[in-house]
């Protein structure tokens, strides 16, 4: 039979699960050119770029930039280069049937993208965030060089509140397809009735025919385990006329199912193939998983029956050196920090994520709160998607559920983050009622509109027409939105659209909820905000810093540093303690997502420049645990017995230190210096940590946990000499040979007996060899004006990160570190 399938030549795909959204795609993202600049006559096919950059895709310009305080981002937009960018690849298709339909598929690109195909244009997509397609057919040669043009134009800035990057930073797909094949994203799976006996399974197939005449045709739908066995199928004809699309659903029942958990994320495949006259013209693989959600009012959520806290974390979308450029193993280990944590919950803040999140959140157990927008109509920068949003809303957020919907990990919908349009004082709107019916789109008349509006807002019936797209695209899960207005007259509440109601902050308020939304599930949508840079530490730890007074005057602070005890916080947040205890104890707060699970780049809050970064990640930039890490590890990991005692031990002899410890699964801690006992602390009820106030000197502090009188744990921290050697330790010291897999090397300043140096800062110098390149550097260091694509980078605190790309081939590699004064360090890597 006929497969209409691309060659080799545009690479291999890897893993379903981990990278194409359609399983019937190949990568596009090898053989480009870049340029940074701006001419009409780049989208012309004849157009000579032999002198611009060679690269391959996800690519990310910005980062590879200088930190300015002129760049027009600001610091609040990482203070990265913005600027309009051409990317360009010249491709054929050898083999390609002379009737399949091509495809481009992008993942991603910020923004305002342009895409032309042998010179014609095929269209613009504002926001930066949505996945996009075109169909290519029409303007290809099928037997001769064709030339793909995209223009990427991120010079209207600022347009974000937080580092956007610049480019092509997710991935790009074709796809070659048969005629009459299922639409892109075009398989529709809900479980029902989802027990550990039996379930379930509705799949709604939707089927285009490009051709000239209508089709009689025949799905075949069948259901595989993770270990390939067909567990279920159905088989059911169905017409297509030319030129249109049909929905076929197809309704199977799997026996003895194998639930979707956080500790067995088990999932499964869906395999739909469309046969005409006898002959597959088409296959397509839908991932999921079977479980069922419940919110409750009282109890909160419940995941196959059981009693869940959503202990989730807020995230955005950068990976730190690499920037806004996606990377799959990249995203995975910061995943697989947050889960080593107790993470189980992720909150795409605030704008779609990339299909590899989702992806790997299904194989992981991380349940997902899926975000469209930061903004609606009211803009909260200069250039941002408030511009674009009336024409475009319902396009992305289409678009969004429509991508999404078939995976497990997601839970809720939030349409909204922090929009301007909830404040009770925004009730009047300046919109007539025939303006209002025109942008919301709402498909009925005028009288209706105004009946409608003499209970509600014009910003209320938005509310109601987002919700409304949410759910006839998928009615299984709840809507939400993020909320810093938690009075009930907020016209989000108002619009009685809300299934959940959720708070950013405003913890004072969580008392009244029961009262004030009757009947509604509850959640913390963003919590804490609270501010530490890594290794710093104010004393004595029980005053409390809280900053900046105001959000428009940058504190003032000399370290440009916050300190990591848990006492510095903003205004309109709170302590990571605090807030922990809130949720525990109300069982009707279903849980939180904590701003942020990694600092990320921009709004570097409190400071301003030389600030460049975030201070509210539980893990800093570079990957690297702050020390209230191990007070979650030990609240949200009863099966890891923690003991973290901190801080470092260089002080100033005689000089009053305050240390903390984090324990669990134990009765109790006792601190030594020098093996002299300071006493034995326990923790009361709302306490998460112990503290002892004891002067220094040299030596060592010990720290011992003990349960029913017998050591459970200890710990001990030696004052360290002066900075001596580095010491390389790779997070994987094999990784594949695929041109994209990643190990994340942390150096480390070590004194002569191998302590950490806590004050090191010394600057290090990479030189990486063989089957590798250095894709970047960091330290976690939010003032630190280095670039992220260097040679070199000054630890931070005793450390720095060094990450290693494979380049595409397998064998050794070969990294040295070195640095003035220091022993150097040699470290080889394989790519198998």
């Amino acid at each position: 039979m006929k497969k209409f399938l691309l060659m080799a030549v545009f690479a291999a795909v890897v893993s379903l699960s981990l990278s194409a959204a359609d399983s019937r795609a190949v990568s596009f993202n090898d053989g480009w050119r870049f340029m940074l600049g701006d001419s009409p006559a780049m989208s012309s096919p004849g157009f000579d770029d032999a002198s611009w950059r060679r690269l391959d895709l996800p690519h990310d310009w910005a980062v590879e930039g200088d930190f300015s305080e002129d760049n027009p981002s600001g610091t609040g937009g990482g203070a990265l280069p913005g600027g309009v960018g051409w990317y360009r690849k010249t491709f054929t298709l050898p083999g390609a049937d002379k009737d399949s339909r091509v495809y481009v598929d992008f993942d991603g690109a910020y923004m305002n993208t342009t895409v032309y195909i042998n010179g014609h244009e095929l269209g613009t997509r504002p926001y930066g965030y949505a996945s996009f397609s075109y169909d290519l057919t029409p303007y290809l040669k099928r037997d001769g060089e064709n030339v793909i043009a995209v223009r990427v134009d991120n010079s209207d800035q600022p347009n974000s509140r937080w580092y956007s990057g610049c480019g092509i930073y997710r991935n790009v797909w074709l796809r070659e397809l048969s005629p009459v094949h299922v639409a892109q994203w075009g398989s529709y799976v809900v479980p029902r009735n989802v027990t550990s006996e039996s379930s379930d399974l509705s799949v709604s197939t939707t089927v285009d025919n490009t051709s000239a005449g209508a089709v009689s045709l025949r799905l075949d739908t069948r259901v595989l385990d993770g270990t390939g066995a067909v567990v279920a199928s159905s088989s059911a004809p169905l017409s297509v006329a030319a030129g249109s699309s049909e929905v076929l659903t197809q309704q199977l029942r799997i026996d003895s199912p194998r639930l979707w958990t956080l500790t067995d994320p088990a999932l499964y495949k869906v395999v739909t193939d469309v046969v005409e006259d006898g002959k597959v013209v088409d296959s397509y693989e839908t991932v999921t998983g079977l479980r069922s959600i419940a919110f409750d009012a009282e109890k909160g959520f419940f995941l196959n029956g059981e009693n869940i806290k959503i202990n989730g974390v807020c995230m955005h979308h950068d990976l730190g050196a690499l920037g806004a450029a996606v990377n799959t193993r990249a995203v995975q280990r910061q995943l697989e920090i947050l889960k080593d944590m107790g993470v189980n919950a992720y909150r795409a803040s605030h704008n779609p994520p990339a299909p590899e999140v989702l992806a790997l959140c299904d194989s992981m157990g991380i349940l997902v709160m899926d975000e469209a927008f930061d903004m609606w109509r009211r803009r909260k920068t200069e250039r941002d998607y408030a511009r674009f949003f009336d024409e475009w809303y319902e396009r992305d957020l289409t678009d969004l559920v429509v991508r999404d919907r078939n995976h497990p990990s997601i839970i809720m919908w939030s349409i909204g983050n922090e929009v301007l349009e909830q404040w009770s004082d925004a009730a009047a709107d300046t919109l007539s009622l025939e303006e209002a019916n025109l942008i919301l789109n709402f498909g009925h008349g005028k009288e209706q509109l105004a009946q409608e509006s003499d209970s509600m807002s014009v910003n209320s019936l938005l509310t109601r027409r987002l919700a409304d797209i949410v759910r006839r695209l998928d009615p299984t899960r709840p809507i939400t939105t993020g909320n810093n207005e938690p009075d009930p007259g907020n016209h989000l509440f108002k619009s009685g659209a809300l299934d959940i109601i959720g708070f950013n902050y405003h913890d004072a308020w969580y008392d009244g909820v029961p009262e004030n939304f009757p009947g509604k599930p509850f959640l913390g949508t963003e919590t804490v905000s609270a501010l530490m840079t890594r290794g710093h530490y104010k004393m004595p730890s029980d005053s409390m810093t809280i900053s900046p007074l105001r959000w428009d005057i940058p504190w003032s602070d000399p370290s440009f540093a916050c300190s990591s005890y848990d006492n510095h916080h903003v205004p309109w947040g709170t302590t990571h303690e605090n807030s922990l205890r809130q949720v525990r104890d109300r069982d009707y707060v279903m849980g939180q997502f904590i701003w942020t699970g990694f600092d990320y780049i921009g709004e570097p809050t409190p400071y301003g420049w030389p600030a460049r970064s975030s201070y509210f990640g539980i893990v800093d930039l570079a990957g690297f645990p702050k020390d209230v890490y191990y007070m979650y590890q030990s609240e949200w990991r009863p099966d890891k017995t923690v003991l973290h005692l901190f801080p470092h031990w260089n002080w100033k002899p005689g000089q009053d230190v305050d240390m903390w410890a984090y324990y669990n699964n134990a009765d109790e801690v006792e601190l030594f210096v020098n093996g002299r006992s300071q006493g034995v602390r326990s923790k009361g009820p709302d306490d998460f940590h112990v503290m002892w106030r004891v002067p220094f000197e040299p030596g060592t502090v010990k720290a011992v946990s003990r349960k029913n009188g017998k050591v459970v744990a200890e710990q001990t921290i030696n004052t360290a000499g002066a900075p001596a050697r580095i010491r390389l330790v790779p997070d994987r010291d094999c990784i594949k040979a695929d041109g994209s897999d990643l190990s994340f090397v942390t150096v480390e300043i070590l004194d002569k007996d191998g302590n950490i140096c806590p004050g090191a800062d010394n600057e290090v110098t990479f030189e990486v060899t063989g089957a590798g390149r250095n894709e970047g550097v960091d330290n976690g260091s939010p003032i630190s004006l280095e670039r992220f694509k260097s040679d070199r980078r000054k630890a931070l605190a005793g450390k720095a990160l060094l990450i290693v790309r494979n380049d595409g081939t397998p064998g050794s590699i070969t990294v040295k570190a070195a640095s003035p004064g220091l022993k150097p360090a040699t470290l080889r890597l394989r790519a198998l």
